[in-house]
């Protein structure tokens, strides 16, 4: 499921809580070090990188964090230049904001920066993102689709960050209605699993690929590995799909799920 790192991804569906509790906020700037940690908030994905890194660097002092740098990579010279990754020199957590995911992936991929952040991923540190951020965790991520009902060729993938293996993530998920375009997604490669995050909730994922559901609302696992009947390859565009059996896990705070034994955690 994951090669063995060391680190941790915090995966949240977006529109989390900034004013009141702001539980999956907190929960980063602790598992980042607390009171000692050094958060690079990456703006990457957003139009509009001074407003939202101003918003999150705000944020994450006064929910505790020692130092919090806002780094805005515009272009792909800049995520290459020569020492760029000694900006992480002292990061304990890295968040990516939301946006666009594919302005993530095609700003840092194969760069210097790129690389950088798979390192620290595998020595230990912890990278988060909300939205497009959380999209981009996985080596296939969704870019682009329908929602509501599962119809073959109305979904746009890309490679993501490759962070997760042999996981699709979507955002947003409860509140539009993307059941259908997971499934589609999955469709594509039954062995790989669909995790739907609802907004204002978050997976914590450890360096065992287990997770601990923290939020508000709910994340949804669907499971097609044993799927017997699919006419995936055998529909015309737009045609409705099928995809059966399918084994579907919805859990809320307090639970988790075991990615490589496919299993939830009580």
């Amino acid at each position: 499921m994951t090669e063995h790192v060391e680190g941790k991804l915090l995966i949240i569906g977006g529109a989390e809580d900034k004013k009141n509790e702001c539980k999956i906020l907190k929960r980063f700037v602790e598992e980042s070090g607390g009171r000692e940690s050094r958060i690079t908030v990456l703006t990457a994905a957003t139009e509009y990188p001074l407003q939202v890194g101003t918003e999150y660097h705000a944020l994450f002092l006064e929910l505790g964090a020692k130092e919090v740098q806002v780094l805005d990579v515009s272009d792909r010279i800049q995520a290459n230049r020569q020492g760029i990754e000694n900006e992480f020199e002292k990061s304990t957590g890295i968040f990516f904001t939301g946006g666009d995911q594919l302005r993530i992936t095609g700003l840092l991929g194969g760069t210097l920066l790129g690389r950088k952040l798979q390192q620290l991923y595998q020595n230990g540190i912890i990278i988060a993102g909300t939205s497009a951020g959380a999209s981009v965790m996985s080596d296939t991520m969704i870019v682009g689709g329908e929602a509501g009902t599962a119809k073959k060729n109305t979904l746009s993938m890309a490679p993501g960050l490759g962070l997760l293996r042999s996981v699709v993530v979507d955002q947003h998920f409860a509140q539009r209605g993307r059941i259908g375009r997971l499934l589609s997604a999955i469709s594509q490669n039954p062995y790989v699993l669909g995790v739907g995050i609802d907004e204002d909730t978050a997976i914590l994922v450890q360096s065992d690929a287990s997770f601990s559901v923290i939020g508000s609302n709910t994340v949804t696992v669907v499971d097609a590995s044993t799927s017997t009947t699919t006419n995936v390859s055998e529909t015309t565009p737009g045609q409705s799909l099928v995809l059966s059996p399918i084994l579907m896990h919805v859990l809320s705070e307090g639970y988790g799920f075991d990615l490589k034994q496919r299993v939830s955690l009580l």
